[in-house]
Order: structure tokens, then C-alpha cells, then sequence
């Protein structure tokens, strides 16, 4: 660098520059940048500047050329930066896609980056394709073939958006204390015990316990969250049969929503979930007592997202089960204790999807009505 640019501002630029470096709001390239044109300005050396901005001497000596040779403007914006040239050229890279879109050579589960790489080099004149090249334009492509999600695929017909919109209609009802909306869901749980005591923490030192552990057998969770008001109840029983359901349905009418003139109770479409269960555990009499003040709405086939329990019981299990707990009594304590402080802090789902929502984003699923408005 021979030629030695000298920066000199006027004064209106000097107030400018200042005003927006003490400002702080900018992006860390253009403030650096005024930093070192005030500092220019100054008489401040290159080398000071290059310390005291922390940047290198082509920086500097980039900004003070194109301040002299342009404008201010033109030393405070980034230049173009050509950088090197692709690796893979248009139809390489969408050969890579489709090698990344189809299904991973025999004996592996998935496509890994150097799979990628050097599956790509026996199909195009390449000597070799890096794996950081493999990763970048993939990137730009939105692909991520080592990740795999489950996802259940539901069938949406009339019945599905029928029992949709049911749901979502009824979550945006007003609360009535006499109609509350219950929704319900049942969850297993393992009881695992210690085989040896684990070390607590100490500086330095996480909590440790050791991998063998000891099953205890099993239990299960039956899940009640209020969708318009901070209520749930998480009831542990050994097993999820006819018998236990009925139990819960009486017990939620008679004990926890004695004075509602009916309970409407949203659940998906287990065979135990049904009024013929009520009646195969209690007299008829008192079966058509407890049905008449419960109304049943059921998610559709494959759309337990709809049910707003299914949130409550991952809050649950990230809050209080995600733990070793050995016995049933212990559960029991720990889950109504959670329940308790819980309901005690106000936390309730605030559902926001709405009927006009689904109808806008779900339309091309919608089905084909065989009459259409006149």
C-alpha cells in the first residue's frame, strides 16, 4: 500500500459520524467503519486504529481510499465481495438433490454428508466433492436428509374437517361456568427404580446415576385440563380400562364440576372412550345420570394435536416426569403436587387456531362439496 490516503471530514460529516456511533443501533461492519474515518480524521495512526477498532490494516486502508476516491457513503458501505467459485455447477447440484431426496445405499438408514459426497463422485465428472461443499448446498435447499420425523398422516374427508371444526368452534366459545369445556387424554408411565444410589452434585460436578436401572412395573394418567380457565387433574391409575374411564367421568361431574349443568368433554377415539362404558360399570340408572350431564366431542382419526390435553401432558412430562420414579405413591405425590402449583399460578393453553384459520391454510385439503352455492 503506497499511496497514503489522509481523511478529512467537515464538520457537519464529524457531527453526523458521531451522533450515529454513539447511538449504538448499527450494523458492526458500517459502525467499525465511521470509527476508523473519526479516528482518520483525527490523525490517528493506522496501527492505533487497527487496535483500537480491532480490524485489519486492509480495512482501514479500503474505507480511507474509497472515502478520498468516492464518498462517505460509498467508505461506510460494503463493497462487492466476488468470492470463489462454486464447487458444483447448476446440474451437479440438482443431481446432488436428487440423490439426497432418494432412498440411502444399502445397509445404512440415512444419508450422512460423506455418504452424500462420495455417492455424488461416481455420477459427475468431479475428482472430489468435500463434505462442508455437500452441507452448503443442501443448505440452500432446505435439506436435511440425516433428520427424519414420525408423522401421522390422516385421511381428511368430510368427517375429519366435520369433527375439526366442531373442536375449533367450541374452543372459541365463551367460558360458561355451567357448559365448561373439559378436555381429557390418557398417558403411561414406567415406574423405574434405582439399582444403586445416584451421587448428588457438587461444584464442578453434574448429578450422576448410574445406567442399570430396576422396572417397577407400570401406570397410568388420566389427563383433565379446563380449555378456558387454569384447572387440570392428573389421576393415576393402574390401568386405563372401561371401568377406570367411567370412574373419571363420574368423578369429574359429581366432584369437580358438581354445579355444570353439562360437561363437555373433548377426547380422541379409544374404544374405552364411549357412554356404552359407563353403562357396563355402573347400574343403568346411575349410567344415564352421569351421561346426561356429559357431552362427548371426539377429535378426528389421527389429529390428537386438536385435543389441548395433549400440551398439558407435555408440560407435565417436561416439568415433573422427565425423571426416574420408582414407585406408584411417589407419582401420586409428585403429580399432584405439580398439578397444585401448577393450576395455583394462573398457567392455562391459550388456544389460537381458529376455524377461519383452518379453512384459510387447510383449503386445498378441504373436500370437493358435490353442490355448490347457487
Amino acid at each position: 500500500m503506497n499511496i497514503r490516503y489522509r481523511v478529512e471530514l467537515s464538520q457537519s460529516e464529524r457531527d453526523e459520524l458521531r451522533a450515529l456511533v454513539s447511538g449504538g443501533k448499527l450494523p458492526v461492519r458500517r459502525l467499525k467503519r465511521m470509527q476508523i474515518l473519526l479516528a482518520a480524521d483525527a490523525g490517528v495512526a493506522d496501527e492505533a486504529i487497527a487496535i483500537s477498532v480491532q480490524t485489519s490494516d486492509s480495512t482501514i486502508y479500503r474505507t480511507k481510499k474509497r472515502f478520498v476516491e468516492i464518498s462517505l457513503e460509498a467508505a461506510l458501505s460494503e463493497g462487492p465481495r466476488p468470492g470463489a467459485a462454486r464447487k458444483l455447477s447448476g446440474k451437479q447440484e440438482v443431481q446432488l438433490v436428487a440423490l439426497a431426496c432418494s432412498d440411502p445405499p444399502q445397509g445404512c438408514a440415512r444419508w450422512t454428508l460423506k455418504l452424500l459426497a462420495n455417492a455424488l463422485v461416481e455420477v459427475i465428472e468431479h475428482p472430489s466433492v468435500s463434505r462442508d461443499t455437500v452441507r452448503r448446498r443442501l443448505n440452500d435447499n432446505d435439506l436435511k436428509p440425516w433428520q427424519q420425523k414420525m408423522w401421522c398422516i390422516a385421511n381428511i374427508d368430510g368427517e375429519y374437517i366435520a369433527r375439526m371444526e366442531d373442536l375449533l368452534d367450541l374452543y372459541a366459545e365463551p367460558h360458561d361456568p355451567k357448559r365448561p369445556v373439559v378436555c381429557f387424554d390418557e398417558s403411561p408411565i414406567q415406574l423405574i427404580g434405582e439399582v444403586r444410589v445416584p451421587i448428588v452434585p457438587k461444584p464442578g460436578k453434574r448429578y450422576r446415576y448410574d445406567s442399570e436401572y430396576k422396572r417397577n412395573g407400570t401406570a397410568n394418567l388420566f389427563v383433565m385440563v379446563d380449555a378456558n380457565r387454569s384447572w387440570r387433574r392428573v389421576k393415576v391409575t393402574d390401568r386405563r380400562a372401561n371401568e377406570d374411564f367411567a370412574v373419571c367421568m363420574r368423578d369429574l361431574v359429581d366432584v369437580d364440576y358438581p354445579g355444570a349443568d353439562k360437561v363437555r368433554v373433548v377426547m380422541d377415539n379409544l374404544s374405552t372412550h364411549t357412554a356404552s362404558a359407563v353403562y357396563q360399570t355402573f347400574p343403568a340408572v346411575e349410567a344415564r345420570r352421569i351421561l346426561r350431564r356429559l357431552e362427548f366431542h371426539y377429535t378426528p382419526r389421527h389429529a390428537s394435536w386438536l385435543n389441548i390435553v395433549e400440551i398439558e401432558i407435555g408440560v407435565m412430562r417436561r416439568q415433573c416426569l422427565d425423571r426416574r420414579i420408582a414407585s406408584r405413591d411417589l407419582l401420586e405425590t409428585e403429580v399432584r403436587t405439580w398439578e397444585r402449583r401448577r393450576t395455583e399460578s394462573g398457567a392455562r393453553i391459550r388456544w389460537m387456531f381458529s376455524t377461519q384459520q383452518a379453512r384459510a391454510k387447510m383449503a386445498k385439503s378441504y373436500p370437493t362439496p358435490s353442490l355448490k352455492e347457487s
